[in-house]
């Protein structure tokens, strides 16, 4: 911190002091625009999580309406991760833009599992079904370590060398990652607006130790007293004073019409930090709209769906405490005469709890008997409570029901249902009974979607190309090899034309032309990595469609899924069958026969998979129907076939013929070598014999 102020890359100096005053005085008044829905949430939460009263009493029973609707709703709208798709915009033949698409797609599928995109989902899931709102935070992180630069130890750079001395501290990326952080509702803030798009800034708190604020900040952060003064928000409850202790609140603000981005301790009157934002966003945020529930068209500030059933709750609570109350009242209540010497202890014994069978003699017998016998006991009326506990739990059910025709959760989503109902008004009641919450399903599915796409922004914009590569396993030439590869083929080339003018001034046969390895052949077929990353960088999103599928955040139904593909086989196989009769009449209809094909697959969602192989096919379809075929020959006339019929007579003779010649000339050439011999024999012994006379 140089002259009390901080510099932007702009040139533009702030003063940590009048920026911390002023965010102090926009967090506040955040705060209070929001302290109504936070001190409702708080008492939803405590609902909720049954922290009320000490629910032993019986005299405070509650029924668990709040946490049961929560749990049907849980897995009704959101029951898996999400898995990203990245497609280009448009399909036409472009390999950069299909390996870059499939690059980025393993990056992001990659960054969910190591970010535990689902379990933060589900707790994104929990604050939106209890206070309407939850919202996560992105960011980047890189790992670094130093750049070797071949120079020893014992020979440290120049000061007035390339490196001008800093060849020491050059580092470079080891590892590099997107974090995905799950932002608690109540450490979440924004700008008081109508709608999102006008909201000025938003800010999250974070809580950090000592050690990590001066690790972030520098000692000067500590030394500041900026810590100190934060510290002395400690909490409300004893678990959040246990989770505080030790660490300091300290709010991360990004400011989109100031273009920059404020760390400021909570209660500090001295920003930590104010600095340009790490990372260039499309949308300025880095974080997506939240994932809001029941809003108005006035303000941003939700309104939690217990809200609108919360009286009915109070009465079923009210009833289930009656209902606890009269059952206690259903007890065995006798009254009998008392001073009857033996009678009434007998009367006693035998109107004991414990005992389950009693025999009990009594001395005065008649005297007992005089008294009426069994007569002498009368018991306390209970038909009366039971009645009202009847009546009590048929309210209590009734209210039960409203609060399911308020909340719109159906008895197909609760599970019940009648044995008498037929599969089809059953198939109904999935269909029509959940659709209150569809919108809540919608909204869930657009949160994740625009996690993944800010992810993809940040994978595009800031990963590195090895990165890119190592995490996909997709393994692209830079331009450089390929560079290098064509002037190894330039060399080839130069040393086969010279191959070929030695030979021809020689007259010896010409040489084969060279050829490249099957490999390096397909390497010059792929892309470069640096025309993939060009792309990214330059259209990170905007070249580009990611989104998750429409229910790809929800608990699949099998049978649908099951009966779609048996809808797109039987398509299939209808189709072609149709149509192989009609290409075998009209070749010229095959093109438009695949293209239909086509059309038709891209329309179930289990033909995506086989879209691929469909296009291979049709073109190779196409291709075959739209080659010419050759010309049928003239049928010859039966002059014409006996005239080919003589002539094919006269040639099988004359090829006989000149077998038999062949034979022949073979016989007498054997017939003229044996004679030779026999004359060359006949030589040699005569010779010999002139030679021993």
């Amino acid at each position: 911190m140089e002259d009390e102020t901080m510099a932007l890359e702009g040139g533009q100096h702030w003063d940590p002091a009048k920026v911390g005053a002023h965010w102090q005085q926009e967090l506040e008044r955040a705060q209070r625009y929001f302290k109504s829905w936070h001190d409702r949430c708080v008492k939803i939460e405590k609902i909720y999580l049954d922290q009320q009263s000490d629910q032993t009493s019986a005299a405070k029973r509650r029924f668990p309406m709040l946490w049961a609707n929560t749990a049907v709703l849980q897995p009704a709208v959101y029951a898996r991760v999400p898995q990203p798709v990245v497609e280009r915009r448009f399909k036409d033949a472009d390999p950069v833009a299909r390996i870059a698409s499939e690059i980025v797609e393993r990056n992001l599928a990659y960054a969910g599992d190591e970010a535990d995109l689902d379990s933060i989902m589900r707790a994104v899931r929990d604050d939106f079904l209890l206070c309407a709102r939850g919202t996560v935070w992105l960011r980047y992180e890189a790992d670094f370590e130093p750049l070797d630069i071949d120079v020893a130890p014992s020979e440290p750079p120049a000061e007035n060398g390339p490196l001008g001395g800093l060849g020491a501290a050059l580092e470079t990326i080891a590892d590099e990652r997107v974090c995905v952080d799950y932002v608690h509702w109540s450490d979440f803030l924004h700008s008081p607006a109508r709608r999102w798009k006008d909201v000025t800034w938003v800010a999250r708190r974070v809580p950090m130790t000592g050690e990590e604020m001066e690790k972030r900040f520098g000692r000067e952060a500590i030394a500041s007293g900026a810590a100190e003064a934060a510290g002395a928000r400690k909490g409300e409850s004893q678990a959040e004073r246990a989770e505080n202790e030790g660490k300091t609140h300290v709010w991360e603000i990004w400011c989109k019409s100031e273009n920059y981005t404020v760390w400021i301790a909570d209660g500090s009157p001295v920003a930590l930090e104010v600095s340009e934002p790490p990372l260039e966003l499309t949308h300025f945020w880095p974080c997506p709209r939240p994932a809001y529930g029941t809003m108005s068209t006035s303000s941003l500030i939700p309104v939690p769906d217990y809200v609108y059933y919360q009286q009915q709750c109070d009465e079923i609570d009210l009833l289930t405490r009656r209902i606890n109350n009269l059952t206690d009242q259903l007890r065995l209540k006798v009254f009998y005469p008392s001073g009857d010497g033996a009678i009434s202890p007998a009367i006693e014994k035998a109107m004991r709890p414990e005992n389950d069978m009693v025999m009990v003699p009594i001395p005065e017998w008649a005297a007992f008997t005089d008294k009426g016998g069994s007569k002498a006991v009368v018991t306390l009326p209970i038909d009366e409570v039971q009645k009202v506990i009847v009546a009590c739990m048929a309210a209590r059910k009734q209210l039960i029901e409203d609060v399911y025709q308020i909340t719109g959760i159906s008895d197909i989503v609760r599970g019940d249902t009648q044995a008498s109902e037929t599969a089809t008004a059953q198939r109904i009641k999935s269909q029509w009974g959940s659709i209150r919450i569809r919108d809540r399903q919608a909204e869930l599915a657009r949160f994740a979607r625009d996690i993944i796409r800010l992810a993809g922004e940040i994978i595009c914009d800031q990963f590195q190309p090895e990165t890119l590569m190592l995490v996909s396993g997709i393994k692209l030439p830079s331009m450089a090899e390929k560079q290098q590869v064509e002037m190894q083929m330039q060399q080839m080339q130069m040393a086969a034309q010279q191959a070929v003018m030695r030979a021809q001034q020689t007259g010896q046969p010409m040489p084969p032309s060279p050829e490249l390895p099957s490999q390096l052949q397909q390497m010059m077929a792929q892309p470069t990595i640096d025309e993939v990353v060009q792309l990214l960088r330059n259209d990170s999103i905007r070249g580009f469609q990611i989104d998750i599928e429409t229910d790809s955040t929800i608990e699949p139904d099998e049978d649908a899924e099951k009966q779609r593909r048996m809808e797109f086989v039987q398509m299939v196989g209808g189709f072609m069958q149709q149509a192989g009769a009609m290409a075998q009449q009209s070749p010229m209809l095959v093109p438009v026969m695949v293209e239909t094909l086509l059309f038709a697959a891209r329309g179930f969602r289990a033909g995506r998979q086989l879209e691929s192989m469909l296009e291979q096919v049709g073109a190779q379809l196409s291709e075959a129907a739209s080659a010419p075929k050759p010309e049928p020959q003239p049928q010859p006339s039966p002059a014409e076939m006996l005239r080919l019929k003589t002539a094919e007579v006269k040639a099988g003779a004359e090829q006989r013929k000149a077998e038999l010649g062949v034979a022949q000339a073979e016989i007498e050439l054997r017939a003229t070598v044996e004679q030779a011999r026999g004359e060359a024999a006949a030589q040699t012994i005569d010779h010999m014999r002139a030679r021993y006379q």
